[in-house]
């Protein structure tokens, strides 16, 4: 089933200026679509904590976003350093963000537990030359 591209957008790192603008911007392009509000509010909570990820944790990347009739999927893709260990950084509340990030409210450790919690799929594949995160959000039933 072809997938119809709806954005892609750069997310520099430690931009917390614009950390933020791509999960908005799709938020509203899914609004226009029609799609449900329940399925536009489970995608900006993922798209959200996967930018930031980016912003925080990485040295820049990219968010993609591609729309069938079935299905969203999202892909998001830093340029490293990567997430050295999976298991932990899926554990609630486990953070490697620096205390300077937490203080300015960000770095919980609750990142990739949302996306997990709301994707009806999730994919991780992280080495030292990056990450990768391919969600998908199922649109219909």
């Amino acid at each position: 089933m072809s997938k119809q591209k709806l954005m892609e957008k750069e997310i520099e790192s430690f931009d917390f200026q614009s950390g933020g603008e791509a999960s908005s911007q799709l938020k509203n392009m899914l609004r226009k679509l029609g799609v449900d509000s329940k399925i536009v509010r489970k995608t900006a909570i993922v798209t959200y904590e996967l930018e930031m990820n980016v912003v925080i944790h990485s040295e820049g990347g990219r968010l993609k976003a591609a729309v069938s009739a079935q299905e969203l999927e999202i892909d998001v893709i830093d340029d490293g350093p990567g997430i050295p260990d999976l298991d932990k950084a899926f554990t609630p509340g486990f953070s490697t963000a620096s205390d300077e990030i937490r203080e300015m409210g960000f770095g919980a450790g609750m990142g990739l537990v949302n996306v997990k919690r709301y994707a009806d799929k999730i994919d991780v594949e992280s080495s030292e030359n990056g990450t990768h995160v391919k969600v998908i959000i199922k649109l219909v039933n």
